[in-house]
């Protein structure tokens, strides 16, 4: 069975969880990237400050998103992008945090939508030193050489769940769950993830 998902992955401005300001999507179809988008965002009123080390984790600054599309105008994009797909993140507890936190500051509806975490897949299937995404997807044979760049880190991510994937015999999404114990959470707007990994500039 093809694997198929959209691997996702956000930068934010600062430390608080909903200052997005990148978003790097991949759609995956039978173990192969079809299609992407990647845009700057300004993040939401309140949460707009862009600290001097995260600037320097992915070189996004202030001016650079000054009339990038705001965060209702994001999500509607997110959404229409990964309609009915799992999506994937390393460490997405963080990617998903994301998500809730500058929606809420939106004051917008949280989307039910549906997770799978490639950084706990990684450790679960390979033996490294560290499961940072650079030595995770070179695991998996993708060289991460521009981290921080929310579309590279998306397809890193990406490398990973189709490589454990393909490794295990070509599995969906789903039996790929099964297979590794490695749950497919559902993102509900009473039941936000937990966010247990939310550090500005996350080496994962």
């Amino acid at each position: 069975m093809p694997v198929d998902f959209v691997a996702i992955d956000f930068e934010t401005a600062n430390r608080s969880p909903a200052s997005a300001c990148q978003v790097g999507l991949l759609r995956v179809r039978d173990g192969q990237p079809v299609a992407s988008e990647e845009w700057l965002i300004h993040p939401p009123q309140g949460h707009d400050d862009f600290a001097p080390f995260n600037v320097r984790l992915h070189g996004i600054d202030a001016a650079m998103v000054r009339g990038a599309a705001d965060w209702p105008e994001t999500l509607r994009r997110i959404l229409d992008f990964v309609r009915d797909d799992v999506l994937v993140a390393h460490n997405a507890p963080f990617d998903m945090g994301v998500l809730v936190a500058a929606t809420r500051a939106s004051r917008l509806p949280i989307p039910q939508l549906r997770y799978f975490c490639s950084l706990r897949l990684a450790r679960r299937n390979y033996v490294l030193p560290s499961y940072a995404l650079p030595k995770a997807s070179k695991a998996a044979g993708y060289n991460l050489t521009r981290h921080h760049d929310a579309l590279a880190d998306a397809e890193a991510c990406a490398a990973i769940v189709v490589d454990v994937a393909h490794t295990r015999g070509r599995l969906n999404i789903e039996e790929l769950s099964d297979a590794t114990g490695v749950q497919i959470r559902s993102l509900r707007p009473a039941d936000p993830p937990a966010l247990d990994s939310l550090v500005a500039g996350a080496t994962f």
